[in-house]
């Protein structure tokens, strides 16, 4: 399944590409943007791809979400899909947007990837097999899943070292946020990225916590725990410290925190 799910990523980070190579001036996600294609674009080929690789299972996406909790609730599983996460980094074209699937089985991510398509990073992980990352992934000759865990690197990569790396956001640091640094002890730095690739900052062990004390939605977050537990850390609710879990009934998510182990 894995290795289905690169391809569908590849596809998908294809078509968000051709939207992105050409010029375009935009400030808010309104209908016929170039973001909106991109997003539309990304979703579209996700979905047909998805339909070849889990059948029936359900897809519950950003351009999907108006889906009743009704129809949803009982669930056993199903895709959890950001076609294109990073708003802002699509806008300013720095490169930091994202493609994020999640499977979700039983209100927890059974396995998650994202495709960061102008970085063209493919970060991967579930719990049978463990995380990893590999690089240059529309380039990578791969046949297969063998191949694919063959030519990745198996993360967490970065050995633990006598900094604390704290992810934070790009925009803005939130005083809770500002709060969480300062009472950690000993030598803090502060790493910052878009989208879904700070909780791989965490996977990949370049950073100790990402703190996220502000909004986010279901499908911002699903392949990133995925990926995050597999690779040994931990995301937890910031009211209770329990696991994260997911298909609520309000899709918006509450504070939590990404920690490496």
């Amino acid at each position: 399944m894995l290795y289905d799910l690169f391809q569908v990523s590849l596809k998908a980070g294809e078509e968000i590409l051709d939207v992105y190579a050409h010029d375009f001036d935009v400030e808010f996600k309104e209908d016929d943007s170039p973001l909106t294609q991109a997003d539309q674009r990304a979703h579209q080929a996700i979905v047909a791809g998805l339909k070849g690789v889990g059948g029936e299972i359900p897809v519950l996406s950003e351009e999907g979400k108006e889906i009743d909790y009704q129809e949803r609730k009982d669930w056993d599983q199903f895709w959890l899909v950001d076609p294109l996460d990073g708003t802002k980094e699509f806008i300013k074209k720095n490169g930091e947007f994202t493609v994020n699937i999640a499977l979700i089985e039983g209100k927890y991510p059974a396995l998650g990837v994202i495709y960061a398509p102008a970085l063209d990073e493919f970060y991967f992980g579930s719990k049978e097999k463990g995380a990893f990352k590999l690089v240059d992934a529309s380039k990578a000759v791969i046949a297969n899943e063998e191949d694919l865990l063959e030519k990745s690197i198996r993360l967490p990569e970065v050995k633990q070292n006598d900094v604390t790396n704290v992810v934070a956001s790009r925009s803005h640091m939130s005083p809770e946020t500002e709060a969480f640094i300062e009472e950690l002890e000993g030598k803090v730095e502060v790493v910052s990225s878009g989208s879904s690739l700070k909780f791989c900052l965490v996977a990949e062990g370049k950073a100790d916590y990402y703190p996220r004390y502000a909004p986010t939605m279901e499908w911002d977050t699903g392949a990133g725990q995925a990926i995050v537990e597999a690779a040994g850390g931990k995301v937890t609710r910031h009211e209770d410290g329990e696991r994260f879990y997911y298909n609520r009934e309000d899709l918006l998510n509450g504070w939590f925190l990404v920690s490496k182990t």
